[in-house]
């Protein structure tokens, strides 16, 4: 007897498995950058950027694998939503641009250009997280969608709800860059890290609050998915999860617990980010395209996906490995032991 694959649902995981590992790898890292000027004292600066150095470079490849696998399964998704988030999308990308070349030239340069390199490291973490967080809410608002084009203006993108996306998304990187920096330093950089870690939980947590209340009234979909029954049988082991990791959270930060910390955050987003799925499902561009309509031929997604089983397993291996070899503690003035 014969099972029939749905290639378009097998790829839409694909996606959201690739995206979602980029948002945790990379989100550290750009947490990483907006805290930079919490630490002004150059042996921190050096500890930080040496606690991300031998991985921040591969983090990045997820989000290759993420948009080029959109645009190959999900063509017509991918021509809507280009033209309808150019802006927070171009922006994004100056700001990797920036952060990128000033976390290389840093290290190359006397002081004082050193301090305008922090500064576009900054600079450049800060933006490429706002607009991330940008995107996310202009996609789950949903964009003017006429036949099979973007109908919408230029700055459709830009409202309320996106900018409230943009910020949580940037609160939720700095809180993973901080229990970041208490998994991997010491001393009085630990310790401020935990301070940190403490104001930011809070501040996620007042985030997610503020995106789950707002979600609802964008469309009657949203309220229908969490808000009926026996639909929110279904949805209800959400928000009950984000208060149980919630406790077990603060019950590390309280005890003081190195590796706890990050772990429960990547668990926060996990869980964020199932939230947004479920309040998606089933279009891909919510209200106007489902994941089968925006799909490719069969055939070529058949082929992408031999492709794709050979290089997810050689990325994760390859990821496993690296932070299996720079595991451990950064010190100042040198590296790991």
């Amino acid at each position: 007897m014969s099972v029939a694959v749905d290639l378009a649902m097998v790829w839409a995981f694909i996606i959201a498995f690739a995206v979602f590992v980029y948002i945790v790898m990379d989100g550290f890292d750009l947490g990483l950058g907006i805290l930079f000027p919490l630490f002004p004292r150059k042996a921190d600066r050096d500890v930080i950027m040496n606690s991300v150095a031998p991985v921040w470079d591969g983090n990045e490849t997820w989000l290759v694998l993420g948009g080029g696998g959109l645009m190959a399964a999900f063509p017509l998704a991918y021509a809507v939503l280009m033209p309808a988030l150019y802006t927070p999308v171009i922006a994004m990308l100056v700001g990797l641009i920036f952060r990128g070349v000033a976390f290389e030239f840093r290290w190359r340069t006397t002081q004082r250009e050193r301090n305008r390199w922090d500064v576009a490291f900054f600079g450049g973490s800060l933006v490429a997280a706002l607009a991330q967080g940008v995107a996310l809410g202009a996609i789950l608002q949903g964009v003017h969608v006429e036949g099979r084009q973007y109908a919408g203006g230029w700055w459709d993108w830009l409202t309320p709800f996106s900018v409230l996306t943009g910020i949580s998304v940037l609160v939720g990187y700095a809180l993973l860059g901080a229990t970041w920096l208490v998994m991997k330093t010491e001393g009085a950089l630990r310790d401020k890290a935990y301070q940190l870690s403490w104001v930011l939980l809070f501040a996620m947590l007042g985030a997610i609050v503020a995106v789950s209340l707002a979600t609802p009234f964008l469309s009657v979909q949203y309220t229908q998915r969490w808000f009926t029954w026996p639909n929110i049988i279904l949805t209800a082991p959400v928000p009950l999860a984000v208060a149980a990791v919630t406790a077990l959270l603060l019950r590390s930060l309280a005890n003081k617990y190195d590796y706890q910390p990050f772990f429960l955050t990547l668990a926060l987003f996990l869980l964020s980010y199932a939230g947004l799925g479920i309040s998606m499902y089933p279009y891909i561009v919510p209200q106007s395209i489902t994941i089968w309509e925006a799909a490719s031929p069969p055939n070529s997604q058949i082929f992408m996906l031999v492709g794709v089983a050979i290089l997810i397993p050689l990325i994760l291996a390859y990821t496993g490995w690296a932070y299996w070899v720079f595991r451990g503690k950064v010190r100042p003035g040198g590296g790991y032991h």
